[in-house]
């Protein structure tokens, strides 16, 4: 398959005046007078061009970028939906006498459901992300450490087209009981398990996998631990279909960890929405009911302190029968041999 390149996705997914019109009556629903966004997921959503440096600025006539929002801003403009992600210095650059409210009141709705185009766009990041994993099972893992293999996958991401490194993780060991672990100077050795995990953006959109390793042989019962969270996973796949609240999603999973005795060790939420951005809509934990579209990363896991840990991640489409997996990667426990 040909890799696209940079914008060229985006061009084709947009369909802009369709876009735009929900997006006019979303703000008027709202009483919103006009959004002014920065280079930005919600940015992207409406065909703003990450590298322009300038603000998206839409109002009831107008769809412009601009250096200067605020002359695109109707006179007498009392409510202006912001980006989410606007720094404070461009809050106060703008110079716009209204009140401003977060713009994703207005946009995190009309981005809950991907397009058929998105969602094969998520599916060919995805596939970057799975290639990347793959290629690191070949990589000599012992006597390195932590962080020169992360930097070694960070340079996979690179070739692979990543326009964006969004998260990357390695840990090896006790390590992986460390959910937000920082690869460090921990050399990694045989009997080491290991969680490695990329977060990266192609072609404007997210992907994050995890997948569990072991160095060697898998260290005393670690094997019994990973095979939950791999059922857990199972479960958490069934659940993904129209109809059923995010949150409930979560729950299954929950269900299988707590029945293996491992539940006070689980991770709170296992699944959270995935697309031009890495972390959106449904959230974690709330009541967003799943519909076809939406685009998840149901990311179970357990976490035992000061002992190991292991982490699954992969991208899956709710689809009108059930889930749809956009990886193909299998989760079976790989041992490097070297």
């Amino acid at each position: 398959m040909r890799r696209a390149a940079p914008g060229e996705i985006m061009d084709e997914i947009m369909d802009g005046a369709g876009r735009v019109a929900a997006v006019r009556e979303a703000m008027a629903a709202a009483g919103v007078d006009a959004l002014v966004l920065r280079p930005s997921p919600d940015y992207r959503f409406l065909g703003g061009l990450p590298d322009s440096g300038a603000f998206l600025v839409v109002t009831a006539d107008v769809v412009a970028e601009s250096a200067d929002p605020a002359g695109l801003v109707p006179e007498g403009a009392r409510r202006v939906g912001v980006d989410p992600e606007m720094r404070v210095r461009e809050l106060f650059g703008l110079a716009i006498e209204a009140e401003l409210v977060p713009a994703s009141a207005v946009l995190a709705p009309l981005r809950l459901c991907k397009e058929p185009r998105e969602i094969e766009a998520i599916g060919r990041a995805v596939a970057a992300a799975e290639g990347v994993l793959g290629r690191a099972r070949e990589l000599a893992w012992f006597g390195a450490t932590e962080r020169a293999m992360a930097h070694r996958l960070r340079l996979l991401l690179v070739e692979s087209g990543c326009e964006e490194v969004v998260a990357l993780r390695v840990a090896a060991g006790e390590h992986t009981a460390r959910p937000g672990h920082v690869p460090g100077k921990r050399v990694i050795n045989p009997g080491d398990a290991l969680t490695v995990s990329v977060c990266g953006r192609w072609g404007g959109y997210c992907a994050e996998v995890a997948r569990v390793f072991v160095v060697a042989e898998p260290p005393e019962d670690f094997e019994a631990m990973y095979s939950v969270v791999a059922a857990a996973y199972r479960a958490g796949l069934a659940a993904v279909r129209p109809g059923v609240p995010a949150a409930e999603v979560s729950r299954t999973v929950g269900e299988v960890i707590d029945g293996s005795g491992y539940g006070r060790f689980a991770a709170p939420h296992a699944c959270r929405g995935v697309g031009l951005g890495p972390d959106e809509g449904p959230r974690p934990g709330d009541d967003t009911v799943l519909a076809a579209g939406m685009t998840l990363c149901l990311e179970p896991a357990i976490y035992v302190p000061d002992l190991f840990g292991a982490r699954l991640a992969d991208v899956v489409a709710c689809a009108p029968p059930g889930p749809a997996p956009l990886g193909s990667t299998s989760h079976t426990l790989h041992v490097l041999d070297r």
